[in-house]
């Protein structure tokens, strides 16, 4: 199966669509990857057996260190190996297409390892891998993260011996660069859950499992600043990792019960 089906066809498309990298707006005439099948693993494990990776297209990296290129057309196909120890102080973002507000307040809300080593710690999951791989999906070439990111970052999978990967895109375009990371690692035998925002790329670039909910791009793996609310995000969607035996997309039921707890307090 591929990563993108037709994918001269979108070469094509994405030709005509090309424009230098400060008039790259995402919007309706954007040539989104359409794809009618997806790659589908079934857990040969159950959750809490599994070394599960996180992977985050909200661009973070080591104060000190070389940042992501946001002025790059195509995008940047590089990727970082972030220890899980890092302190949120300690991260910078080189962000494109998303607010760094929510992010900035709270790491988890984006990037959360605080609550899947609570899971860790609770035996929800087996292992969280040592390392988070970011990287900035603002990429608008998808057949260059095909050909680029994909078969490295795997490589780097396979390395730390990957059971399971959680992927939290940032922005809306990020949707469909991890979309394309979730396919790849479907392909390799790995299962996915993407955690998604946005309903129309997922539905478009078909990732194998995702977690849909409603919220704004920046803030995918649960409100900033409120706890709660990211368990309930994570807990539903790693849960339907093992059940899953087809892919396709579920609505998580977070925000109606997430509002009535705000409104009494509870946050």
């Amino acid at each position: 199966m591929e990563i993108i089906e037709n994918i001269d066809e979108w070469r094509g498309r994405f030709a005509d669509w090309k424009r230098p990298a400060d008039q790259n707006v995402i919007d309706s005439s954007y040539p989104l990857v359409r794809n009618k099948r997806a790659p589908f693993s079934p857990a040969r494990r159950a959750l809490t057996m599994l070394n599960l990776v996180l992977i985050s297209s909200a661009g973070a990296y080591i104060d000190g260190t070389e940042g992501f290129d946001t002025s790059a057309a195509d995008g940047d196909f590089t990727f970082r190996e972030i220890p899980i120890e890092v302190e949120a102080r300690d991260l910078r973002f080189a962000a494109r297409g998303y607010d760094t507000a929510a992010v900035l307040q709270d790491l988890n809300s984006q990037i959360p390892i605080q609550r899947l080593l609570e899971y860790e710690q609770n035996g929800v999951i087996g292992q969280l891998n040592p390392i988070f791989l970011s990287c900035n999906g603002f990429m608008p070439n998808a057949a260059r993260v095909v050909d680029e990111l994909l078969p490295t970052l795997l490589e780097r999978i396979l390395r730390y011996e990957v059971q399971a990967a959680l992927l939290v895109p940032a922005s809306r375009l990020c949707h469909q660069s991890v979309s394309l990371i979730a396919r790849r690692i479907e392909l390799a035998g790995i299962p996915t859950m993407t955690l998604a925002v946005d309903k129309e790329i997922i539905e478009s670039v078909r990732p194998p499992r995702a977690g849909l909910h409603s919220a704004q791009p920046g803030s995918v793996a649960g409100a900033s600043g409120w706890p709660e609310h990211q368990r309930r995000v994570l807990d539903q969607a790693l849960r339907l990792i093992e059940p899953m035996d087809s892919p396709g997309f579920c609505k998580l039921d977070v925000d109606i019960e997430s509002a009535v707890e705000k409104e009494r307090g509870e946050r």
